[in-house]
């Protein structure tokens, strides 16, 4: 029997990316739409999970994702991601569309299962999530704690610079360590979650903005952008200051 590796093909690395964003939006908007606030207002012991049971749901998708995709197309989930990485010189900058394709699909058909599971919900649940603005991220009304346009951008661009970083540094090729790296990765996007919720809703992935923002309602329309915008400058930002910084350079003779 061969022990030969084979290459996944550009299809299969694509349909990963995919699947792979599909779970991570899946679980991140379903926790916050159908279990985050459960029992509010109708139970004394609410049995809702909170802010803390969405930042933990997202990161325990995004570390399965990691482990069950990461092999086949590197594990991005995330337009931001792919573009940090391909900053870095770790990701062709060629196959960048491709993934970014594939991520925002799969993300928009995760929140299209979830808007199928609302049609068979109580009466009036998908009307409210929609018109409550389907944990879209956003400010000022979308905010959760009420933060202007300002505290959105500054919080995208810092906190999806940290997370590429975090990345870049536990997938290094010779000082990373490949079996914690999905653990980490994923305990990292917990914490900026635990940390931003209240800000804009947690972005720094425009997948999953744009995802949101298909069923929010046209305010949520209209501030995507900064989602797309925002985490993508700190992705490239993160990306070219660990080149600069982390990378060895060869010596000129």
């Amino acid at each position: 029997m061969s022990d030969t590796k084979t290459t996944p093909s550009a299809g299969t690395a694509l349909a990963a990316e995919a699947l792979g964003t599909f779970l991570l939006v899946l679980a991140v908007v379903g926790t916050a739409l159908f279990a985050a606030g459960f029992g509010e207002g109708t139970d004394a012991a609410n049995k809702g999970v909170g802010f803390l049971g969405v930042a933990l749901a997202v990161g325990l998708a995004v570390t399965a994702g990691v482990y069950a995709f990461g092999p086949i197309s590197g594990g991005h989930f995330n337009p931001a991601v792919t573009l940090g990485l391909a900053a870095a010189g770790r990701f062709p900058w060629s196959k960048a569309v491709g993934y970014i394709i594939a991520q925002v699909i799969g993300g928009a058909v995760a929140t299209t299962v979830i808007v199928l599971i609302g049609l068979y919900g109580p009466d009036s649940w998908l009307a409210a999530a929609q018109d409550g603005g389907f944990a879209s991220n956003g400010w000022d009304d979308l905010s959760p704690a009420g933060f202007g346009i300002g505290g959105a951008i500054v919080a995208e661009v810092i906190f999806t610079a940290l997370f590429v970083l975090v990345i870049l540094g536990v997938t290094h090729p010779t000082r990373g360590t490949p079996a914690l790296a999905g653990l980490a990765i994923g305990l990292t996007l917990t914490l900026i979650h635990l940390v931003t919720i209240p800000i804009d809703n947690t972005s720094v992935n425009p997948a999953r903005s744009i995802a949101t923002a298909i069923y929010g309602g046209g305010e949520a329309l209209a501030q995507v952008w900064v989602f797309i915008v925002f985490p993508i400058v700190g992705a490239l930002l993160a990306g070219i200051t660990y080149r600069a910084l982390f990378e060895p350079r060869v010596a000129q003779p």
